[in-house]
């Protein structure tokens, strides 16, 4: 069972409602504060999102580091072979939700941790699973 005080892990739809002040941003602001995780695979989630719209990953990448968020208040978590392992078993458990590869290795991530995700996704919220999965938004 997940620790309820342990730091999050984000998922990229969460970092993404952060960075663009987004409905959601200010649990993620309390949750950075509390020392948030973040998986290499969002990582690069939101770099790629981020990099679609016109931003230079490399700016933004730098920007977040400079400003104490990446690899300061976010732990940035390698993406392991046991995390791999945990996306696959993942697979047809979130299979009728949609889940990317990205989700499940944001889902993996907060299992090895034994923590909870925070997700803008409404489709993570209908599932049963072995994370604590908890909505930035309001579901009504």
């Amino acid at each position: 069972m997940p620790d309820p005080v342990a730091p999050a892990v984000l998922d990229a739809s969460a970092m993404l409602a952060y960075l663009g002040d987004e409905a959601g941003a200010d649990v993620v602001t309390d949750a950075i504060a509390a020392g948030a995780h973040l998986s290499t695979v969002n990582l690069a989630e939101v770099l790629s999102t981020l990099a679609s719209r016109g931003n230079n990953p490399v700016d933004v990448a730098s920007q977040l580091t400079e400003a104490g968020l990446l690899d300061g208040a976010i732990t940035v978590e390698p993406f392991t072979t046991a995390d791999s392992i945990e996306v696959a078993r993942l697979r047809p458990l979130t299979r009728s939700a949609g889940l990317s590869l990205a989700d499940r290795a944001c889902l993996a991530l907060a299992h090895r941790l034994s923590t909870h995700v925070l997700t803008a996704d409404r489709a993570w919220t209908g599932l049963t699973l072995d994370v604590d999965v908890r909505p930035i938004r309001n579901l009504t």
